[in-house]
Parts: structure tokens; sequence; C-alpha cells
């Protein structure tokens, strides 16, 4: 229901009488047992992952992103932004290649099918600590890997390593507070409006991951002001996703509200560095033209909120069928492109560091010129 049942009692929140909640609803539905076992060779799996991960983003952090992001830029932040935008894109293909390739997770796609290469807002429901990283594997099949980015809490930046990498590829932290975020968020979005740059950007208007604790307390607020009580998704905040919107509106081509669900358990970080989680991913796009969403800030809360209403639908419904409607938008990702994007990483990282493959296996051939000597 809506806002609850009719004549159901109520609920005190702040010492008033409100309509009661309705509990959350997919945390059953993603609480199954795990898709794969973690056994002994998983685990030295996932060790290797965890080694190459940092290792070659470290690699290029010290010898190549000095001289695209410092040197190239004191005479073109175009290609300065374009080469480096290049360097991350082809090491942020190991993950759709791992995802897909090597944990055999299934990617459904539906709903509308996304033309290639546009310039684009993102906003997606936000259901564990991992949904962002698979929006790699729809910005992959759309040659948008290297243009993606997103506003992440500034609490990230002190990751090492990658902290220096979300600086370069031009991420914006934030500190959950408008005052000190709003001019940060104005100002570098106005350094990405550069039409020659390709552009990605993703936000998460709920501002936090799923949980039902948080459902619950997003209940009340919604059931205390007259907001519709959603069960699946969080009400969703509206200042940064309107200053997103005020920022870029002139250089989008098109908004996109993406709807994330899995099958049968919720993935965390480490379930995909060992690959036994998850099964399937479900990615469902709606495209909405920039000129259908209204320029006012109230206006664009209801919108806003309207949208995840239909969102929380959606996954009601994914709840009821195991998918969405209209899948099958995408192709399966081609194993050619991102065995390139891995291949010019290897180079990389062999050129720097001088490696040459060792001889292993001895031909007769050899021996025989090897006696003659």
């Amino acid at each position: 229901m809506m806002n609850g049942s009719a004549g159901s009692p109520g609920n005190h929140v702040n010492g008033k009488q409100v309509q009661s909640v309705d509990p959350p609803g997919l945390s059953s539905f993603n609480n199954g047992p795990r898709h794969r076992p973690l056994n002994a060779w998983r685990r030295c799996r996932g060790v290797l992952c965890l080694v190459i991960m940092p290792v070659t983003a470290c690699m290029m952090m010290v010898y190549l992103a000095p001289v695209t992001t410092f040197v190239v830029r004191l005479f073109s932040v175009h290609y300065s932004r374009k080469w480096t935008c290049f360097l991350f894109g082809m090491w942020l293909a190991m993950f759709p290649f791992l995802f897909e390739k090597i944990n055999r997770t299934r990617f459904v796609f539906s709903g509308e099918k996304v033309p290639p290469k546009e310039c684009v807002l993102l906003f997606a429901n936000h259901r564990t600590e991992v949904d962002w990283m698979y929006l790699w594997d729809l910005a992959l099949r759309k040659g948008r890997l290297q243009s993606i980015k997103y506003i992440l809490k500034k609490s990230l930046m002190k990751l090492p390593i990658f902290n220096w990498a979300f600086h370069i590829i031009e991420f914006i932290p934030v500190e959950r507070n408008w005052e000190v975020d709003e001019p940060l968020i104005r100002r570098r979005l106005s350094q990405l409006k550069y039409p020659k740059d390709p552009l990605w950007l993703a936000v998460f208007p709920e501002g936090t991951d799923y949980t039902e604790k948080k459902c619950i307390k997003s209940q009340e607020y919604a059931a205390e002001h007259g907001l519709p009580i959603l069960k699946n998704v969080l009400l969703p905040k509206i200042k940064g996703f309107n200053c997103c919107l005020q920022e870029l509106r002139s250089n989008l081509d098109a908004v996109y509200d993406i709807t994330i669900a899995y099958k049968h358990r919720l993935p965390t970080f480490m379930d995909n560095v060992y690959g036994i989680d998850p099964s399937e991913v479900h990615v469902h796009t709606k495209i909405i033209q920039v000129c259908d969403i209204p320029t006012a800030e109230d206006e664009v809360s209801s919108w806003l909120t309207e949208r995840f209403r239909l969102k929380d639908e959606l996954l009601s419904d994914f709840l009821a069928q195991g998918h969405f409607p209209n899948e099958g938008t995408e192709e399966d990702l081609s194993t050619l492109k991102v065995f390139a994007a891995c291949s010019a990483s290897f180079l990389t990282f062999a050129t720097v560091y001088s490696i040459h493959a060792p001889q292993i296996v001895c031909l007769p051939e050899a021996g025989a010129h090897a006696k003659k000597a």
C-alpha cells in the first residue's frame, strides 16, 4: 500500500500520530544461500585479485598519471582529461571482465536500449556497497567506461592509492554538509562541462545504501510528511541531484533512471573478489529527455520522488516475477573488447618494468643448435 492501509493503527513519530508503515520488501528475496561455495581455490584467486588491483593502479598512478594530469594539462585540459580517462578505462575494464567472464555473473539488461556515447546524468537505487561497480558493465558496452564519474563520500578519499585515482579522474567528494558541498559540486561540475569531454555522471539520490533500519526510518518520515511510503528504496534527497541537473542541463543528451536488482543474494565487494556472488545482476534503464524534467526545485523534488515511487513498484514486480520487463536490450559483453583493454594494460605494465617472458619449453631445434655450439 502506498500510504498504509486505511483504518490501520498508527505509529508515533516525534510525538505525532502517523499512518503505519509497510515492512521492507526485498530483504527476504536477497538473503538466500551463496551462489558458489568459498573454497581454497576461490580464496587464492581472491588474494591474487587483491594484489593485482592495487599494484596495477599504483603503477598507473606513479608512472603515467603525472604525465597526463600535470605535464599535458599545462598545454591542454582536454587532452589531459582524454588521455587520463583512457588509462583509467583500461584499468577499469578488468572489473567487467572479472564479473562476467571469470565469476560468470549473469548481467540482464532491460527497459530501453541505451544509445552509445551520449553525455548523461544517471541516477540509481543504492541497494548494496557495490552497486556503483556494476554500472561499469553498462558503460563499457556503450563506450563510456573511461568517462563515468561519481559523487562519493569524502571518507573514501582516505583509501591509499585509490584516493589518488579518485582525484585525478575528477570524482567529486562530498561531506554531506550542504553548505560545504554545494559550492564544491558546482565548481567541479563547471569544469566538466566542456562539450568535447564526454561525461557519464552517476549519482545515488538515496545518499546511502539500503538497509531495513534505514528503510523504516524513511517510511516513518514519509508517513509524517505525506510522502509515498516505499518498501524497496529510500526516499531520495533532492539537493545534490537538483544541483547536478542545474549545472549540466544544457550539456546533457538525456537522464537515465537506472534500477538495479539482484538474485539471489546481495553481493559485497569480497563476494566479487572471491567470485561467489552475485548469481545475477538485473539492470533496468528508463531514458528521460531533459526537456521533460521541470526546472523549479520544488517541482524537481516532486518529480524525483515520483520516479522513486515508480522504481519501488518496479522492484516489487521484480520480487514477484523474478525479472524486469523488456529484457535483452543489451548484448553480451564482447570478450574481444575486454581482451584488448586488458592487453593494453599488460603492455603498459611490461613496458614500464621492461618485462620479457622467459623461455620455459625447449624445442628440439633449439636443443640441436645448443649441442653444435
